[in-house]
């Protein structure tokens, strides 16, 4: 079984016949509307089918599923796919509102890190939700990572400071950030981030940055909304798509890419550590066409 098995399929190709028709680009585009693509995206997304087609004489619906598959897999590549851990440390910080994963997300990429013999350090930043730091401390005992934390509603940025000084101090290889989802309050979510930002900047200048938004994939097009908020108030290099196993509706990963611009990093099919992995766009495209 792939990673992706779990995702329904856009069940058009095998719906029709061999022939390339109107009525199939018709319904093709309505399926992509239905899977959370967007309207935009779903008619960009045919217009482009149509034009490679006709370029490449191409008249089989299976000849147009695999074209599709390539339009889907080029699209979703978009800047740096990888994690930028090529400074020791490094820092990953992970955004996103309250039940979206964050904090489970962070615990599967430490254990998968601390298996590849990398010394990791979680950050309870999250100060701001009662249990988070309890649940990250679970997940680095689990994964047999350092945890640095403070008490509940401690000031995030200085927790931060402490994780930075203890990297530096243990000669940690990364450092993962757990940060509060608030976005109801736009401001002070930017004000909290970009405190957190001046101290790593202050304490680990030249270490490798990522800022990853995790976002639930049920969530759908509201989902797209949350990314366009939190690229507002942070400079989001990649997003984790978790619970892509709870939605028919694979079709938000291609809206999200082309909206931001930004990758989509890491994804999420199910609870177990193994059950989150680097993105792969073409297995991404083959499971849902």
């Amino acid at each position: 079984m792939g990673f992706f098995d779990k995702l329904k399929k856009i069940n058009i190709f095998a719906a029709f016949g061999s022939e390339l028709t109107d009525d199939f680009y018709d319904e093709l585009e309505e399926s992509l509307i239905l899977a959370d693509t967007g309207m935009d995206v779903a008619l960009d997304l045919v217009e482009q089918l149509r034009r490679r087609a006709r370029e490449q004489g191409v008249k089989t619906v299976e000849g147009a599923r695999e074209l599709m598959r390539s339009i889907i897999a080029e699209t979703l590549t978009v800047g740096e796919m990888g994690l930028d851990l090529s400074t020791k440390p490094s820092v990953a910080l992970f955004i996103g509102v309250n039940g979206v994963g964050k904090t489970t997300t962070i615990g599967k990429i430490g254990a998968q890190l601390k298996s590849e013999g990398k010394r990791v350090i979680f950050c309870a930043a999250d100060t701001f939700r009662a249990a988070a730091s309890q649940q990250l401390t679970i997940w680095a005992d689990r994964a047999g990572v350092e945890i640095v934390k403070q008490h509940e509603g401690a000031d995030p940025a200085a927790v931060v400071f402490d994780a930075a000084s203890a990297a530096k101090a243990r000669r940690a290889d990364v450092v993962l950030v757990d940060t509060a989802g608030r976005l109801h309050n736009k401001q002070n979510l930017m004000n909290e981030l970009n405190k957190i930002s001046r101290v790593i900047d202050r304490e680990l200048p030249d270490a490798a940055r990522e800022t990853l938004l995790v976002l639930d994939a049920t969530t759908g097009q509201n989902g797209l909304i949350q990314a366009r908020q939190f690229k507002e108030a942070a400079g989001i290099t990649g997003i984790v798509l978790t619970k892509l196993d709870g939605t028919a509706k694979g079709g938000i990963a291609i809206a999200i890419t082309r909206e931001l611009g930004v990758p989509v990093k890491y994804a999420g099919v199910g609870e177990g550590v193994d059950d989150l992995k680097p993105f792969d766009p073409m297995e991404y495209a083959e499971a849902i066409i």
